[in-house]
This record gives C-alpha cells, sequence and structure tokens, in this order.
C-alpha cells in the first residue's frame, strides 16, 4: 500500500488508494486517542465537526463512494474499508460515523448491515426514508430522484414496495444497542425531518434506545452541523463511545 502526504484543515492527511477509490486518513496533531470517526460522504462539506474530533485525538477516514445511494456493493466495500483502517493504522475495529444527508443513508444501512463495525452513529439530516428523499412522495421535492432512480434502477412505482429503507432496519440499530445522535432542521425539504430523522427518533425514544436528538427551528437541509456549537455534537458522541466502552468490558 501507497500512501501520499497532503494537508486537511491544517492537518496531515495520508492519501491512499482503496479497491480503486480514493481514500484518505487525516491524523491528530495531539496524541491519539485510538478512536476514529468515519466521514460516509461529501468529504469537505461542513467538516467542523470532524475537525473538533481532529483536536480532541481522533483520526477521521474517508473512502470516496461511487454513487451515494448507499447500494449493496458499495456498502460492502465500506465495510472492508472500515476493516483495512482498523488494522492498518492500529485503531479501534470499530468506528464513529459522521453521515450527512445522504451521507446519513450510508452510514445507517452500513450499521444495519455490519453492526459489529459502528461504536456511535451521529447523522445529520439524514435520507432514512426513500420514499420522501429521493421520491417525493410526502412533502420533499424530488429533485435529485431522476439521478436515484438512473443508479439503482428503482422508479416511483416499484420504490412503493421496497422494504429495505433505513426506516425498516430500526430494529437491528436497537437490538444491537447502537447509540445514535442526530441533528437535524425542522424546516427541511429536501429531506424532510418529519418523514426521515423523526421517524428513528421516535422509534428509539419510544424503545429505550440511546439517542440524543438536536433539531433546529427555522433551518433548512444546509447548513449542516451546529453552529458554533461542534463541540456539543463532539461531547455526545464522546459519551456514548465511552458507555459502550464500558459495557465491552
Amino acid at each position: 500500500m501507497e500512501f501520499t502526504k497532503s494537508e486537511w484543515n491544517g492537518y496531515e492527511c495520508l492519501d491512499f488508494q482503496f479497491e480503486g477509490y480514493d481514500a484518505f486518513l487525516v491524523k491528530p496533531k495531539c496524541a491519539p486517542n485510538g478512536k476514529w470517526a468515519l466521514k460516509t460522504e461529501y468529504r469537505g462539506a461542513f467538516p467542523a465537526t470532524e475537525c473538533e474530533l481532529l483536536a480532541r485525538g481522533w483520526h477521521v477516514a474517508f473512502r470516496t463512494n461511487k454513487n451515494r445511494w448507499a447500494t449493496r456493493d458499495q456498502i460492502e466495500c465500506t465495510a472492508r474499508f472500515v476493516k483495512f483502517v482498523s488494522e492498518e493504522f492500529s485503531l479501534e475495529p470499530r468506528c464513529s460515523t459522521v453521515g450527512m444527508s445522504c451521507g446519513g443513508l450510508i452510514a445507517t444501512t452500513l450499521a444495519a448491515a455490519h453492526p459489529e463495525l459502528i461504536d456511535v452513529l451521529y447523522i445529520d439530516a439524514p435520507v432514512l426514508n426513500l420514499l420522501s428523499c429521493p421520491c417525493g412522495m410526502g412533502i420533499a421535492n424530488d429533485i435529485i430522484y431522476p439521478e436515484f432512480s438512473r443508479v439503482t434502477g428503482y422508479t416511483k412505482s416499484t420504490i412503493l414496495a421496497y422494504r429495505d429503507h433505513p426506516i425498516d432496519k430500526m430494529h437491528i440499530l436497537l437490538g444491537n444497542d447502537i447509540p445514535v445522535v442526530l441533528v437535524a432542521g425542522d424546516s427541511d425539504m429536501t429531506v424532510p425531518y418529519v418523514e426521515n430523522g423523526a421517524v428513528l427518533a421516535d422509534y428509539y425514544q419510544k424503545n429505550g434506545g440511546r439517542i440524543k436528538v438536536w433539531v433546529k427551528p427555522g433551518c433548512d437541509h444546509h447548513p449542516h452541523g451546529l453552529t458554533n456549537e461542534e463541540g456539543t455534537v463532539v461531547d455526545a458522541i464522546e459519551a456514548f463511545s465511552r458507555e459502550n466502552d464500558a459495557k465491552r468490558k
């Protein structure tokens, strides 16, 4: 494996190829704590949470996706990537996710398929219900539906009978006691909270799941994160991660 060095937001980054895809590992400046986060899509977008994690000793990894719709081949490739990063760089075997928008779709699908690889599921304005986004069958628009249909082969007609949405897998997340950190805007018309994140939040809260939720009043799909409060999100991720460490002892 060949690595080249670059810079990412002031941090040293190792660039490499993984199964033909561009991949990156960003290293903290302080002493590493062994924990790491996987940014599941949109590498450079809204990086404040990742920068806060790096400042606290975490590593941050990213692998370029062939598509953003969590197709089975891409999920399995991501699972292999998680195992590779853990072993190659002597990091913990479970990663936490930073999954924004379609990255939330990828993160949640990965967690349901491979719960043994996930420590904390951080998702932000996540796509969890394909009927809503990208298909626009509720209050969402359907601007990106043509891309989704072209990549997956599903149409609005066939998606009506689809039973593999992330919201169909919430029992797997809960059954594996995967904690969730969820951020969303209540005025999001691209990935409406009431049709996506709220479904997961309600299920977890009613069934005793570990979840921390921030709903931003008046916020649309962007910006992601909590403006000037990224430490609050990272506090929640780290608190859940410490709980997991204690449970595994």
